[in-house]
Protein backbone atom coordinates (compact mmCIF):
# COMPACT_ATOMS: atom_id res chain seq x y z
CA UNK A 1 0.00 0.00 0.00
CA UNK A 2 1.27 3.36 -0.66
CA UNK A 3 1.98 6.53 1.33
CA UNK A 4 -1.80 8.35 2.12
CA UNK A 5 -1.61 12.09 2.82
CA UNK A 6 -3.95 12.73 5.45
CA UNK A 7 -4.71 16.57 6.74
CA UNK A 8 -4.14 17.50 10.78
CA UNK A 9 -5.63 20.56 12.24
CA UNK A 10 -3.72 22.69 14.48
CA UNK A 11 -5.31 24.57 17.03
CA UNK A 12 -4.76 26.87 20.46
CA UNK A 13 -6.15 25.31 23.58
CA UNK A 14 -6.26 26.82 27.27
CA UNK A 15 -3.75 28.52 28.89
CA UNK A 16 -0.74 28.62 25.92
CA UNK A 17 -0.90 24.88 24.64
CA UNK A 18 -2.08 23.75 21.38
CA UNK A 19 -3.62 20.81 20.29
CA UNK A 20 -3.59 18.51 16.74
CA UNK A 21 -6.06 16.41 15.60
CA UNK A 22 -7.22 14.48 12.38
CA UNK A 23 -10.66 14.55 10.73
CA UNK A 24 -10.05 11.60 9.08
CA UNK A 25 -9.42 9.15 12.39
CA UNK A 26 -12.19 10.31 15.69
CA UNK A 27 -10.28 10.26 18.83
CA UNK A 28 -6.56 10.68 17.59
CA UNK A 29 -5.89 13.98 19.15
CA UNK A 30 -2.64 15.04 20.74
CA UNK A 31 -1.69 18.16 22.68
CA UNK A 32 1.37 19.87 23.73
CA UNK A 33 3.15 23.04 25.19
CA UNK A 34 4.25 24.55 21.43
CA UNK A 35 3.22 24.25 18.13
CA UNK A 36 5.84 21.71 17.46
CA UNK A 37 5.59 19.68 20.24
CA UNK A 38 1.48 19.21 19.38
CA UNK A 39 2.68 18.36 15.80
CA UNK A 40 5.47 15.77 16.73
CA UNK A 41 3.08 14.33 19.14
CA UNK A 42 0.05 14.18 16.63
CA UNK A 43 2.42 12.69 13.60
CA UNK A 44 3.36 9.95 16.89
CA UNK A 45 -0.54 9.39 17.53
CA UNK A 46 -1.34 9.11 13.89
CA UNK A 47 1.18 6.09 13.64
CA UNK A 48 0.00 4.43 16.43
CA UNK A 49 -3.51 5.27 14.91
CA UNK A 50 -3.10 3.31 11.54
CA UNK A 51 -1.09 0.32 13.20
CA UNK A 52 -3.99 -0.50 15.31
CA UNK A 53 -6.53 -0.06 11.91
CA UNK A 54 -3.66 -2.39 10.41
CA UNK A 55 -3.75 -5.04 13.27
CA UNK A 56 -7.50 -5.28 13.62
CA UNK A 57 -7.17 -6.29 9.50
CA UNK A 58 -9.13 -2.77 9.09
CA UNK A 59 -9.08 -0.54 5.83
CA UNK A 60 -7.43 3.12 6.24
CA UNK A 61 -9.74 5.78 5.36
CA UNK A 62 -9.60 8.12 2.68
CA UNK A 63 -8.24 11.20 3.30
CA UNK A 64 -10.60 14.10 3.75
CA UNK A 65 -9.34 17.41 1.34
CA UNK A 66 -8.60 20.30 3.13
CA UNK A 67 -10.87 22.59 1.92
CA UNK A 68 -13.96 19.97 2.93
CA UNK A 69 -12.67 20.08 6.93
CA UNK A 70 -15.64 21.68 8.97
CA UNK A 71 -13.97 22.93 12.22
CA UNK A 72 -16.03 22.49 15.10
CA UNK A 73 -17.83 25.32 16.95
CA UNK A 74 -15.11 26.86 19.31
CA UNK A 75 -12.01 25.72 17.37
CA UNK A 76 -9.30 28.44 17.84
CA UNK A 77 -7.60 27.57 14.48
CA UNK A 78 -4.13 28.21 13.92
CA UNK A 79 -3.30 26.35 10.98
CA UNK A 80 -3.66 23.17 8.77
CA UNK A 81 -0.72 20.61 8.00
CA UNK A 82 -0.24 17.41 6.59
CA UNK A 83 1.08 13.89 7.52
CA UNK A 84 1.85 11.67 5.24
CA UNK A 85 1.75 7.75 6.46
CA UNK A 86 3.50 4.75 5.01
CA UNK A 87 1.47 1.90 6.02
CA UNK A 88 2.81 -1.10 8.37
CA UNK A 89 4.88 -3.48 6.18
CA UNK A 90 2.83 -6.84 7.38
CA UNK A 91 4.53 -9.61 8.90
CA UNK A 92 4.76 -13.29 7.06
CA UNK A 93 5.44 -16.45 8.77
CA UNK A 94 9.00 -18.15 7.90
CA UNK A 95 10.20 -21.78 8.94
CA UNK A 96 13.65 -21.76 9.00
CA UNK A 97 15.80 -24.60 10.37
CA UNK A 98 18.84 -23.40 12.61
CA UNK A 99 21.32 -25.51 15.39
CA UNK A 100 19.57 -25.99 18.41
CA UNK A 101 22.51 -24.03 20.57
CA UNK A 102 21.99 -20.94 18.29
CA UNK A 103 18.34 -20.99 18.58
CA UNK A 104 19.03 -21.42 22.77
CA UNK A 105 21.57 -18.24 22.20
CA UNK A 106 19.04 -16.51 20.62
CA UNK A 107 16.18 -17.22 23.19
CA UNK A 108 18.73 -16.00 25.90
CA UNK A 109 19.88 -12.92 24.11
CA UNK A 110 16.43 -11.76 23.34
CA UNK A 111 15.14 -12.52 26.79
CA UNK A 112 18.06 -10.25 27.90
CA UNK A 113 16.58 -7.75 25.59
CA UNK A 114 12.66 -7.83 26.63
CA UNK A 115 12.16 -8.82 22.94
CA UNK A 116 10.67 -12.13 21.83
CA UNK A 117 12.52 -14.66 19.24
CA UNK A 118 10.73 -13.39 16.41
CA UNK A 119 11.59 -9.72 17.22
CA UNK A 120 15.40 -10.75 17.67
CA UNK A 121 15.78 -11.68 14.43
CA UNK A 122 14.48 -9.56 12.58
CA UNK A 123 16.64 -7.18 14.09
CA UNK A 124 19.49 -9.10 13.77
CA UNK A 125 18.44 -9.45 9.87
CA UNK A 126 18.24 -5.54 9.74
CA UNK A 127 21.10 -5.11 10.96
CA UNK A 128 23.20 -7.45 8.68
CA UNK A 129 21.27 -5.93 5.73
CA UNK A 130 22.87 -2.55 6.78
CA UNK A 131 25.97 -4.14 7.65
CA UNK A 132 26.76 -6.41 4.96
CA UNK A 133 24.74 -4.59 2.18
CA UNK A 134 24.83 -1.15 2.93
CA UNK A 135 21.40 -0.98 2.50
CA UNK A 136 19.99 1.99 4.75
CA UNK A 137 17.31 0.50 7.52
CA UNK A 138 15.43 2.49 10.22
CA UNK A 139 14.32 0.82 12.93
CA UNK A 140 10.89 2.96 14.00
CA UNK A 141 8.58 2.46 17.27
CA UNK A 142 5.83 1.90 15.40
CA UNK A 143 5.49 -0.02 12.61
CA UNK A 144 3.93 2.79 10.02
CA UNK A 145 5.75 5.77 9.33
CA UNK A 146 4.75 9.05 9.05
CA UNK A 147 6.87 12.21 7.30
CA UNK A 148 6.18 16.18 7.79
CA UNK A 149 4.73 16.90 4.01
CA UNK A 150 5.35 20.69 4.43
CA UNK A 151 4.84 23.66 5.70
CA UNK A 152 1.56 24.66 7.42
CA UNK A 153 -1.30 26.58 5.81
CA UNK A 154 -2.94 29.30 8.09
CA UNK A 155 -6.02 29.89 5.42
CA UNK A 156 -9.00 28.97 7.19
Amino acid sequence: MKRRLYPAVLERGPKGAFGAWFPDFPGCVAGGTSQDQAIERGESALAQAVDVLFEQDRPLPEPTPIERITLPKGCDFVAYFIVGVDPPDPSERVNVYLPKSLIGRVDRRAAELGMSRSSFFGLAASTALVGFLGVRGELAESRSKVHKTGRLRTAK
